[in-house]
């Protein structure tokens, strides 16, 4: 990932490779390794290259990313038991319980841990793996593809969310298999959602942007119409268009108004208004109107904290914290900005991919505005451990 993201901004920007090494400065040999991803940039580097290329964190988070991602040693664990359920015309008498049981695990998302949640999704994969073992009716057969393309959906968030990419590509993938097969576009839909967040962590704004036209247009009828847009309103807010961020954000609230509200708001694949401030915090954030980005990031955590300051949304308290320490850094109010970000980062459950796309933008900035404070060298220390 650290050496597309690298190739794509010497691309933009215009720079050769030898270029690059004279203002590092560095070998020319090693730079062209970092860019033909055969040798993995120092901290050092990923630090300095990310400065010269302008590149508001992608980089050092790139290079995080790919430290986490030389943990995912079998990819396609996932992949071969939703094959197993594509194969076979299967019978089930229990497909209302599992279907229960899925949603369960989809509202489980946000607190459990994701290691003991994914080997719980496969364990249910197991199950109808054993339930389609005679054949049944298609409406039948259909039910149990719609459940495993959920479960897909829920592996494949764990996957990501713990750096496993290899993994959680092939997984996205199966479950778009499973909801064309099923006919469920809204299944397909959160594929395309999830291809989005992706990109959008991996800094390929204009394939968020792909993903989320190709989601919007299959499925506009249902709820992921709303979460697509608020993937939009990141990408276009990262590249700087404040504009399509605002049209974007008034799209997504539109659509929201047409749904009624979800019987389980905590499913991961269900959005409420609380959800829907939650996208918009970052967009206005990236957008400079750090007014509106406040108030929304103090709603997520006032909503996802019990009045015991228990956490009941520790991930999207982790983001909004990010999101403050973001803005308070970009007005100049370091103290703000760092102990927000300890409070952040001492979260035990998280998203790894968003954490460290966050943190690099945070370290950015930092490193952009106080490059000479102590605060920033402690946040680049814990920064440095992340993806350990």
């Amino acid at each position: 990932m650290f050496a597309e993201t690298l190739r794509r901004l010497l691309q933009e920007r215009g720079w050769s490779q030898n270029e690059l090494a004279h203002r590092i400065p560095s070998n020319k040999g090693y730079v062209s390794k970092l860019v033909n991803a055969k040798q993995t940039p120092s901290e050092r580097v990923a630090e300095r290259c990310d400065q010269l290329l302008n590149a508001r964190g992608e980089l050092i988070a790139a290079a995080h990313l790919d430290i986490a991602a030389a943990r995912d040693s079998s990819p396609n664990q996932t992949t071969e038991l939703l094959q197993r359920i594509r194969a076979t015309d299967a019978s089930s008498t229990t497909i209302d319980a599992l279907r229960s049981t899925v949603e369960d695990l989809c509202c489980q998302y946000a607190t459990v841990d994701p290691l003991r949640l994914r080997k719980e999704g496969h364990h249910w994969l197991r199950e109808v793996g054993r339930m389609i073992q005679q054949p049944i009716g298609l409406n039948a057969h259909r039910e149990l593809l719609v459940n495993a393309g959920w479960l897909a959906l829920l592996i494949g968030c764990l996957e990501y969310d713990l750096g496993m990419r290899a993994s959680a590509e092939a997984t996205r993938t199966m479950a778009s298999h499973l909801s064309v097969e099923a006919g469920a576009p809204e299944i397909h839909g959160w594929a395309l959602e999830m291809k989005a967040w992706i990109a959008l962590t991996q800094g390929r704004y204009q394939d968020v942007l792909d993903a989320v036209d190709e989601g919007q247009n299959l499925a506009a009828s249902h709820n992921v119409a709303v979460q697509l847009a608020g993937q939009k309103a990141k990408a276009l807010g990262r590249i700087g268009d404040v504009e399509g961020v605002r049209r974007a954000l008034d799209q997504g609230a539109h659509i929201l108004d047409q749904f009624e509200e979800p019987l389980r708001p905590d499913n991961h694949f269900a959005i409420d208004l609380p959800k829907w401030q939650f996208y918009a915090m970052d967009a206005y954030s990236q957008a400079q109107d750090y007014d509106l980005a406040t108030q929304y990031a103090d709603e997520v955590i006032r909503l996802g904290t019990t009045p015991q300051g228990i956490e009941i949304s520790p991930m999207r308290n982790l983001e909004a914290k990010l999101v403050l320490a973001i803005t308070a850094a970009r007005q100049g109010e370091l103290d703000q900005a760092v102990g927000m970000a300890d409070e952040a980062l001492s979260t035990n459950r998280k998203s790894l991919p968003s954490l460290l796309m966050f943190a690099g933008e945070l370290s950015s900035e930092l490193q952009q505005r106080f490059p000479d404070e102590s605060a920033t060298k402690d946040f680049q220390e814990r920064l440095r451990t992340l993806a350990g």
